[in-house]
């Protein structure tokens, strides 16, 4: 996996959030640090300006006063400026006549002298080196009443006072800058933890890897899908569904002849289907399946819409849309391979039987007749599979009728087929599941009604079947030699749960009668006592 190992996606976020929010505080530190040195020089300079402004007017009040009594005032204002280091004053005679340290009082002043020419206000600042070391220093030149200039006054302050509350700035930004990188640690974890609990307890390379192989299963499957939140806006439609409604499709045109935006199409088809399907769900909270609709192109839908719920709060819904034409002919092909299989078995029975009778004739000595049965059996065999297979071209429908065939024989009825049978797929459009049901049942009907007669063996025990098919048009008999349906039952024959057999029957004629008319047919019956039944169905028209 190496560095492509997505399993520390959670962690390079962090990483990545703490070394730009440690750099940007970094930056804005440093920033904020030099803007503030830069600040405290220009204070410095004009707090320095001030001062000398200041002990200049209170010298000119004090200049006949005796040196005594100007010592006095000035040690008192310079006690009260912490922000000044050195105050002098020196007069034409370059005499210190006051100086912050009192030993040089009366001594000579031997540094710079300030040129006042070139600074018209009779004050400037440069930076200097005096007796106490590299210093900051004001001058402001001194007048008499006369205006005759009669020495200067300097205000100082070393550049060892100045790093020292440069270094405190410095120190201050650090330690905001420190602790501001600690506070955004704890909060770059806090949102790592956050941000896991809301991925669901997962990594988030987990979670990418997890919504990959959904994304690839939703779109890979044949049903459609489409989900919404809670306020039935569509989250998520795949390719399938998408399919089913029609969207994507290039034949689209706005108003006006002009070529609509066919996103903008699409979303208004899903969401015109999540208004009419989901927003009951959402309301509710209730699921429901099998809902049947067909959309504009045709296409026959199943339905089936469930909530979606966390902590038992509705927080969305998902309809899951089958194709019902696939769904028919999966079920056309399992009822096919189980009336194959029920064809086998009866068969497998049947040919048992005729095994002991071959064994028998063989043990007692009549090996003429025994040659004669199975040649006899074997003709009967192939000439009923072949009328089957090339009568009816519809392998499922085939399938019942070779089994129902071999059932007959089982309960000793003779199985006819009707001269002249076909079925042809290509000439009526009926599912082949609707056909084995009717045809089913009708056989089913007219050999349980023969077995009921087994008191009186000497009638004939037949069944006669019929199925005819032209363009359009489908015709299926059933003739049976049973009972007859008596005359007061006759109306409820197709009565639900209506039945001669006991409790808990009654279904497969309701049944057959309605899925007749479903398919726009008609079923009929004729029947006489003690001589038999004949059923009917007829289909045609748009349908088939």
């Amino acid at each position: 996996m190496g560095k492509n190992n997505l399993t520390d996606i959670r962690h390079e976020i962090q990483r990545i959030q703490l070394i730009l929010i440690i750099v940007t505080t970094i930056l804005m530190s440093v920033g904020g640090a030099v803007i503030n040195v830069n600040a405290n020089e220009n204070a410095v300079d004009q707090n320095l300006q001030d001062t000398a402004e200041l002990i200049t007017k209170i010298y000119g009040f004090m200049k006949e006063s005796s040196r005594e009594e100007l010592c006095t005032c000035m040690d008192a204002i310079a006690a009260d400026l912490t922000d000044v280091d050195v105050i002098s004053i020196v007069n034409t005679d370059n005499e210190r006549i006051y100086h912050t340290n009192h030993n040089l009082i009366g001594t000579q002043y031997d540094g710079t002298h300030p040129d006042f020419t070139t600074h018209i206000k009779g004050f400037y600042t440069e930076s200097d080196i005096g007796p106490s070391g590299p210093q900051r220093r004001t001058y402001s030149a001194i007048y008499d009443d006369d205006g005759n200039y009669i020495g200067f006054i300097m205000a100082i302050m070393l550049k060892a006072s100045m790093r020292s509350i440069t270094y405190k700035i410095v120190l201050l930004f650090l330690s905001v800058t420190v602790a501001a990188i600690i506070i955004e640690i704890a909060i770059c974890r806090a949102f790592s933890r956050k941000l896991k609990r809301r991925l669901l307890g997962y990594e988030p390379d987990t979670f990418t890897s997890m919504f990959r192989i959904r994304e690839n299963i939703l779109e890979s499957t044949y049903d459609g899908i489409i989900a919404v939140d809670s306020e039935n806006n569509v989250q998520f439609a795949n390719k399938a569904a998408n399919k089913m409604l029609g969207c994507g499709e290039a034949s689209c045109e706005a108003e006006g002849g002009e070529t609509a935006d066919p996103e903008k199409l699409n979303l208004i088809k899903q969401n015109v289907f999540a208004e009419k399907f989901l927003s009951e769900v959402l309301k509710t909270g209730n699921a429901e399946f099998g809902i049947q609709q067909e959309t504009e192109n045709g296409t026959a839908l199943l339905i089936d819409c469930v909530p979606v719920k966390e902590d038992g709060i509705i927080s969305g819904a998902v309809a899951l849309l089958h194709d019902r034409t696939e769904y028919t002919k999966l079920m056309e092909e399992l009822s096919g391979t189980k009336y194959l299989v029920d064809s086998m078995r009866a068969n497998n029975h049947d040919f048992t039987n005729k095994l002991h009778v071959i064994l028998g004739l063989i043990q007692i000595g009549e090996y003429d007749k025994a040659v004669s049965y199975i040649e006899n059996i074997s003709i009967i065999q192939r000439q009923t599979l072949s009328t089957v297979m090339n009568a009816v071209d519809n392998s499922s429908f085939a399938a019942l009728l070779i089994g129902k065939i071999a059932r007959a024989s089982e309960c000793n009825v003779r199985f006819v087929l009707k001269e002249g049978i076909r079925f042809k797929s290509s000439e009526v459009a009926v599912p082949s599941e609707a056909l084995v049901t009717i045809a089913g049942n009708l056989i089913d009907n007219a050999l349980d009604a023969m077995n009921m007669q087994l008191s009186d063996m000497s009638r004939q025990r037949e069944l006669e079947f019929g199925v005819f098919t032209k363009p359009g048009e489908l015709l299926i008999t059933v003739r049976d030699t049973g009972c007859g349906i008596p005359e007061e039952i006759r109306d409820r024959i197709f009565e639900k749960g209506f039945s001669t057999k006991g409790t808990g029957r009654g279904v497969g004629m309701y049944h057959t009668k309605q899925l007749v008319e479903s398919l726009g047919g008609t079923i009929s019956f004729e029947s006489e006592k003690d001589i038999g039944t004949s059923f009917m169905v007829e289909l045609k028209g748009s349908y088939v």
